[in-house]
C-alpha cells in the first residue's frame, strides 16, 4: 500500500493508503474513535480481486492531523474531507463504504455529489434525526469525550461500560475497544470529536436517503452485540435507499461489520453491480 498525506485545510493532514488496482475504486471510511484498518478488518479480498482501495484516517484520527478549531469535526468537514481525498487521488467515480460516522459521510457525499459514487456500503448506521440531539444521549458522548481526556484508554473503557456488555461479547469488545484507541496519536483531538460528531447532523432528515439511486447494501447488527447502532435504523435505511437492501448477520453470530472477510465480500458485489 502506498501511503501518502493530503492536506485538507485548516491544519488537516490526512493519513492515506493507497493501493493499486484496474477495478471499480473503493474508498474506506472508518467510525467515530476507529481508524482507516477498522473497516474491513485487516482484509485484502478487495485489492485481490484487482480493486484500487484508499482507506484514510478521519481528521484527528489515526496519524492524521486535528484540526486547529477545536470543533471542525462536523459532516460538513468530514465530507469535504472525503472531497479532497477523492480529488487529490485523481478518483472521479467510486464505490464508498463507510462505519457508523464513515457511512453517514459517505450518504452526505451521495447527496452532495451523487455523480461521483457509483455504489455505497453503509455499515451500521446509527443517526437519528428525531434522537441525536436529546440531552441524555449527548450527555453520553460527552462523558466519553472527558474520561478520554481525564483517563486515557483505560478511563475511556471504563465510561464506554465495557463490563455492562453482555459476557458473550464483553472481552471480544474490551479487547477491540483498546486496540482501537491505542492507533490514535491525538488522543485529546479524539475526546474533540467525541463532543462535536454527536451534535452534527449529516442530513436533516432521513427521507433525504430517498434521492441516493446508487446500488446499496446497508449492513446492520443485532443489537445484544452493538447496541449503538440499532438494527432497526439500519432497516430503516435499507428501506429508504432507493436500490437499497439489508444485510445481518445470523442469530448467535459474531455482528457482521466485525467479519472483514464477508464485509469486503459485500463491497465486492456493490463494486461489481456498479461497474
Amino acid at each position: 500500500m502506498a501511503e501518502r498525506v493530503i492536506e485538507a485545510g485548516g491544519g488537516v493532514r490526512l493519513a492515506v493508503g493507497d493501493d493499486p488496482g484496474e477495478g471499480m475504486p473503493v474508498v474506506l471510511l472508518h467510525g467515530l474513535t476507529a481508524a482507516r484498518r477498522y473497516v474491513v478488518m485487516g482484509s485484502s479480498r478487495l485489492q485481490r480481486g484487482g480493486h484500487r482501495v484508499v482507506a484514510y484516517d478521519a481528521r484527528g484520527h489515526g496519524a492524521s492531523t486535528p484540526p486547529e478549531a477545536a470543533d471542525a469535526y462536523g459532516y460538513e468537514r468530514l465530507t469535504a474531507d472525503l472531497a479532497c481525498v477523492l480529488d487529490a487521488c485523481e478518483l472521479s467515480r467510486v464505490v464508498l463504504a463507510g462505519v457508523s460516522m464513515g457511512a453517514h459521510t459517505c450518504l452526505r457525499f451521495a447527496l452532495e455529489q451523487p455523480e461521483r459514487v457509483a455504489g455505497l456500503v453503509v455499515i451500521t448506521p446509527g443517526f437519528d434525526p428525531v434522537e441525536y440531539a436529546r440531552p441524555q444521549r449527548l450527555a453520553r458522548w460527552d462523558a466519553l469525550s472527558d474520561a478520554l481526556r481525564a483517563g486515557g484508554i483505560e478511563g475511556f473503557a471504563e465510561a464506554f461500560g465495557v463490563q455492562r456488555i453482555p459476557p458473550a461479547w464483553r472481552e471480544t469488545v474490551g479487547r477491540a475497544l483498546r486496540q482501537r484507541m491505542a492507533v490514535h496519536e491525538h488522543l485529546d483531538a479524539v475526546a474533540d470529536a467525541l463532543r462535536c460528531v454527536p451534535r452534527s447532523a449529516p442530513f436533516a432528515d432521513l427521507h433525504a436517503l430517498e434521492q441516493i439511486e446508487c446500488p446499496a447494501v446497508v449492513i446492520g447488527s443485532r443489537d445484544e452485540a452493538d447496541p449503538g447502532h440499532p438494527l432497526e435504523i439500519a432497516a430503516l435505511y435499507a428501506e429508504l435507499l432507493p436500490a437499497g437492501r439489508l444485510v445481518v448477520e445470523d442469530e448467535g453470530s459474531s455482528p457482521l461489520a466485525w467479519q472483514g472477510g464477508r464485509v469486503s465480500k459485500l463491497i465486492a458485489d456493490v463494486a461489481e453491480q456498479a461497474e
